[in-house]
């Protein structure tokens, strides 16, 4: 496991055992500097894919098909997410993704087979029925799975911490599927949109925290994809540390918060928002961004889960239009 925090914000595997919910690796630290958080400027200039049945993927995944895959199989939804901006329909899937309206919609994600088990124990069994050319799922969940997949087809255990891993990822099954004109048409689309919402950085001072109760987490760039591109776009004042740790809302209000965006995650079904759950603490309502009405609960299949760049593009849509 490269990083503490990402099997879908990590901490559902914790909720699975009735743990109290960590977070990803952050600190109540500020940021720092909000020119270096934020980094270059993004490039919009897309380099040429070339086709292959071989790569070696950026964390040193070697995949070798035989031929072009033709059934794959999504075991998270950053899968999903590829697959959709190739224009390509997965065999089967255990994410919840493919029925957001800008994906597939209700009806059509209906047509596709779900894998059952769920995001953390998805069943062999049910996944090998399906006949798959090729497996992805998300390494520091789905790797365990590897030795009984091996022998039966392609697993490709991937492991995405920020956007240009995403992209990264976009390439290469682009590369492998044979669907280079559109991967870099989804490519250039989302470097065109991160690189026009640099132009209109907000001064304001966001956070995106998730979870389903007090015990809540809050996102990191580093580790958290969609987080990751908050630094470009507003202030952001958290960073990693580089371990787990619990958080209060007492640090949330020490950070002078304007707007804060909120995914309520459960494992198992949510009973009820998790910005409905905070407002019975008097700390809640001190924070500016919630005296401001500047809460806004966002959908978590696309925030915490997607992390491609059609989920990234929501959401600098939707961070882009509270920001302003």
């Amino acid at each position: 496991m490269r990083s503490p925090s990402i099997s879908v914000r990590t901490w559902i595997a914790a909720a699975a055992v009735g743990s109290v919910l960590v977070g990803c690796g952050a600190s109540a630290e500020p940021a720092g500097d909000d020119a270096a958080a934020a980094g270059p400027r993004t490039a919009v200039t897309v380099e040429p894919i070339q086709a292959t049945r071989e790569l070696t993927d950026a964390n040193g995944v070697k995949i070798s098909l035989k031929q072009e895959p033709r059934r794959i199989v999504c075991l998270f939804a950053l899968c999903d997410d590829i697959l959709t901006e190739l224009g390509i329909v997965p065999t089967a899937t255990n994410s919840a993704l493919l029925a957001h309206p800008d994906f597939l919609g209700e009806e059509k994600a209906k047509q596709v087979a779900v894998v059952p088990g769920g995001f953390i124990a998805p069943e062999v069994e049910a996944t090998l029925s399906h006949k798959p050319d090729l497996v992805i799922g998300l390494e520091d969940t789905h790797g365990k799975l590897a030795p009984a997949l091996k022998d039966a087809t392609t697993f490709w255990p991937m492991q995405p911490e920020t956007w240009q891993d995403s992209v990264g990822y976009l390439r290469d099954v682009a590369a492998l599927t044979g669907r280079t004109a559109e991967g870099e048409k989804a490519e250039k689309t989302f470097r065109a949109k991160l690189a026009e919402a640099e132009k209109t950085r907000s001064d304001k001072t966001a956070l995106v925290i998730y979870g389903s109760d007090e015990n809540f987490g809050v996102a990191t760039p580093g580790t958290d994809v969609a987080a990751g591109l908050f630094p470009k776009i507003s202030r952001y004042p958290w960073k990693s540390r580089g371990v787990e740790g619990s958080y209060s809302l007492e640090e949330i209000l020490a950070r002078d918060v304007d707007v804060l965006f909120v995914e309520t995650i459960a494992f198992g079904e949510a009973d009820g928002k998790l910005s409905e759950k905070l407002a019975g603490n008097p700390l809640w309502k001190k924070i500016p961004a919630v005296k401001n009405g500047d809460v806004h609960e966002v959908n978590s299949e696309v925030w915490a889960k997607g992390r491609g760049t059609r989920s990234l593009g929501i959401v600098l849509d939707e961070a882009m239009a509270a920001l302003r």
